[in-house]
């Protein structure tokens, strides 16, 4: 499961499991396409603020609420370590 993930990747879905307490869920288990909000991981709009404190924190980067590309870049793991990614360029 894990080995499709990138290193960035990895390291986003620990920080993932981290900063949002997800006792029931390992890192290992977040796919790098499925979608984070609103589908099986059960993560909500209060988890979202949480995880943009915790990327601002560990990668130095804001992600805007009113970003025009925020909610694409919340869809999935994948998006998400790209968004930081290119806001870090």
């Amino acid at each position: 499961m894990d080995a499709e993930k990138t290193p960035e990747e990895r390291k986003l879905a620990n920080l993932i499991v981290k900063a949002l307490n997800l006792e029931d869920l390992k890192a290992e288990e977040i796919e790098p396409e499925v979608q984070l909000f609103g589908g099986g991981y059960g993560l909500d709009s209060i988890d979202a603020l949480e995880l943009a404190v915790a990327i601002s924190e560990t990668y130095g980067v804001q992600i805007r609420a009113d970003g025009e590309n925020t909610r694409h870049a919340f869809t999935n793991l994948r998006s998400l370590s790209a968004h930081i990614e290119s806001l870090r360029e």
